[in-house]
């Protein structure tokens, strides 16, 4: 139409569209079930999001949004590196992360993680990316600090037609889990404080005094 203007049957087909998308998306959605687990050992680990969906939902989009509290991280070097050989596909909010800041000077991420259909089930999807966990202070008493990893949440998107996109931009649902995980990371005892920096000074002081008889033995100083 003149103007850009819309009439009611495209209105009306819009309006139809967007209730046939959330009825096949609540249909895709109901005993879904949502998996995450933090696999390797350490301070580097990978993150593997598991969806398997209630019913078939072919040619749906599925993502995972996952919290990343100020404990753990993603590089973004190292996501870029993986998504330029088609290892994941994943965006990061925000994009630039300081990856040498310890746990109590970071900020939480947002990591939106497009996962893939799974092989080994016709209504299963997987997606996988390394997460790090970032030094903690030293704490009394205990050897380990426990960082909590929320559980994500799914986006679907099951609506692909022009005339839906244009009336809904895109469709989508949040589903709310329940599988959070815990991540043990190794931290100092306060208790050794005067130990380790009694150890450091020494150490440092040593190292400075051969490092010093070696010049001044080896060494060719010019007048």
């Amino acid at each position: 139409m003149a103007g850009g203007r819309r009439g009611p049957a495209w209105r009306v087909g819009a309006g139809l569209g967007a209730l046939l998308c959330a009825l096949h998306v609540q249909a895709a959605c109901r005993d879904t079930t949502v998996t995450q687990e933090l696999l390797k050992e350490g301070f580097h680990r990978d993150l593997l999001v598991k969806v398997e969906l209630g019913e078939d939902a072919g040619g749906c989009a599925v993502a995972a949004q996952v919290h990343l509290p100020p404990g753990i991280y993603v590089d973004p070097y190292e996501l870029a590196t993986l998504q330029q050989h088609n290892l994941t596909k994943a965006v990061l909010f925000p994009d630039a992360v300081d990856v040498e800041a310890p746990e109590y000077s970071a900020k939480a991420l947002v990591l939106l993680l497009f996962l893939e259909p799974d092989a080994r089930r016709s209504r299963g999807f997987r997606g996988a990316v390394p997460v790090h966990a970032r030094y903690h202070r030293p704490a009394r008493g205990t050897r380990e600090a426990l960082v909590l990893l929320e559980s994500p949440e799914v986006l679907l998107c099951c609506c692909h037609s022009e005339i839906l996109i244009a009336a809904l931009g895109q469709s989508q649902i949040w589903l709310c889990v329940n599988e959070e995980s815990l991540l043990r990371v190794p931290v100092g005892l306060r208790e050794h404080d005067s130990l380790v920096c009694a150890l450091t000074l020494l150490t440092t002081g040593l190292c400075s005094a051969l490092i010093l008889a070696a010049a001044c033995k080896y060494g060719h100083f010019s007048q």
